[in-house]
């Protein structure tokens, strides 16, 4: 047979084969060798083989079993390792990626996915495959390992496939299942951990940061933003994600970790992405979410503690001293007041702290404690960036009230509780010299407060408030103020209004 380049393919103990051949290759496994003597009443008796065996010739016979099966035999499969987890097994009309070995029953290989770099990728039980392989991926987990032999009927046949495999030649493979979809699948959801508290639930529209591994189904992982140490920051259900995790993060909870499986028709399809993430690829996203927020969400304010009594309470221009714990919703703490010596200390409205704090300071009794949630949309740090905060991220606020002072509009240092003197500039020019100079402005000023006549823009130093008075009405800066230099706040606004019209 090496002669002819060619197996010899046969039916044993059917009176197809000599005697002797057929009793000396029962028994037979694979790859066995065999020394056969076969007398001449066994062989081809006193006959012969005209040209070429002579009658009565005794016939030796060195054979190597290659192959063996029979018409009812089935498929063979054995599992060689599957993975702990298995949510569901393959089903025809699935689409398959899988590596493979192909080799012969003796063992030599004809075929190999490793050697082309790439998974084998099909449907199932649509007539893609042969018969064989279409019933031996059935029932498979992604992951899983399975060798399966296939006898020829089942196979190539008669026929065989072109020069590597031979005619009626059973074939063996060892597959690995790397991940598999029907083209009918949705996102495949599995709640890891959902918080006992979850007041919203985040929809289309929100803006949501969370953090993420990405990997495919055989657990390779492609991305993952805690190897950025940043999360991924985005609008959910408007189409800027992959159509799956556009789905898959619907109604999740700050807080909550979910697993979104995304078939490949929900993510990037038969083209993949990049050098990690190969075409027709299932991923799988495990995700926790830190925060989400809606651009038209309001400051989420909550009274924790308000004294009892209360009957005055913050007005926008008020100055007031508070403390504050911020953080983030994860619990991450970022600043707080208790670091420093002092209380903070802001004008309510005057833009010096984020819109979100400044809600959640108004209408508040002194004493008073409570917990604001600032979402971007409220100015958390959207407009006053600063160190350590991440961008989009919802700030929690613990605040308590320490103390309060009335303000004044904005644009006035002081006003008066009532009508100002009909002879202001005499009674301010207290030595009646004509002029004004800093102290007796000063003396005057003071005086008026003392006397609950008016009142200073609430600071921690009225001094400073004073000097920029005068240097306000001191309108040629000699140091002193004359009649013709000193006008009201209100004065003034008026003058301006008639410039304009």
């Amino acid at each position: 047979s090496y002669d002819r380049g060619a197996t010899v393919a046969g039916v044993v103990g059917v009176g197809r084969l000599i005697t002797g051949m057929d009793r000396g290759l029962q028994g037979m496994c694979v790859n066995e060798r065999r020394h056969l003597i076969v007398p001449p009443h066994l062989g081809y008796g006193s006959i012969g083989v005209a040209g070429l065996i002579p009658p009565d010739a005794t016939l030796y016979f060195d054979v190597v079993m290659l192959d063996i099966w029979n018409k009812n035999d089935k498929l063979q499969i054995t599992t060689l390792s599957k993975p702990e987890r298995c949510n569901r097994t393959v089903e025809n009309s699935d689409f398959v990626r899988y590596h493979y070995n192909g080799t012969l029953l003796d063992g030599t290989p004809f075929d190999s996915s490793y050697s082309k770099g790439s998974t084998y990728d099909t449907y199932v039980g649509t007539g893609w495959l042969i018969k064989g392989m279409d019933q031996g991926l059935l029932g498979m987990c992604a992951g899983e390992k399975r060798s399966i032999i296939i006898p020829p009927f089942l196979a190539y046949g008669e026929k065989g496939y072109g020069t590597v495999i031979p005619p009626q030649a059973s074939l063996v493979f060892s597959v690995l299942l790397v991940d598999f979809h029907n083209p009918k699948d949705g996102v495949f959801l599995e709640h890891l951990e959902v918080p006992e508290s979850c007041k919203r639930r985040a929809v289309t529209g929100d803006f949501v940061r969370y953090h993420y591994n990405g990997t495919l189904m055989d657990g390779t992982l492609f991305d993952s933003s805690y190897s950025r140490n940043e999360t991924y920051n985005t609008y959910i259900g408007k189409g800027y994600i992959i159509p799956g995790m556009d789905q898959g993060l619907q109604g999740v909870c700050v807080g909550e970790q979910r697993r979104v499986v995304v078939p490949p028709h929900l993510a990037y399809g038969e083209n993949g992405a990049g050098e990690k993430i190969p075409g027709s690829a299932v991923l799988v996203f495990d995700v926790h979410i830190i925060d989400f927020h809606n651009p038209e969400d309001p400051v989420e304010i909550e009274t924790v503690f308000r004294p009892e009594g209360c009957n005055v309470t913050t007005r926008d221009r008020d100055f007031v001293r508070y403390h504050y714990n911020c953080s983030l919703l994860d619990g991450t703490r970022l600043f707080s007041s208790h670091d420093y010596e002092k209380p903070q200390e802001v004008t309510l409205g005057a833009n010096k702290v984020i819109e979100g704090l400044n809600s959640g300071l108004l209408d508040m009794c002194v004493g008073e404690r409570r917990l604001c949630h600032a979402p971007r949309g409220a100015g958390a740090f959207a407009v006053f960036p600063a160190r350590g905060v991440p961008g989009s991220a919802v700030l929690r606020f613990e605040v308590e009230l320490i103390s309060m002072e009335e303000g004044v509009p904005e644009g006035y240092l002081f006003i008066w509780h009532g009508e100002p003197p009909a002879n202001l500039y005499e009674q301010m020019d207290l030595n009646k010299d004509g002029g004004i100079p800093a102290d007796e402005f000063s003396t005057f000023i003071k005086t008026q407060v003392a006397e609950g006549k008016g009142r200073l823009m609430p600071s921690s130093d009225p001094e400073k408030v004073i000097a920029d008075m005068f240097r306000n009405q001191d309108r040629n800066q000699d140091g002193k103020i004359t009649p013709e230099e000193l006008k009201l706040k209100t004065d003034e606004d008026q003058e301006k209004i008639h410039e304009e019209l």
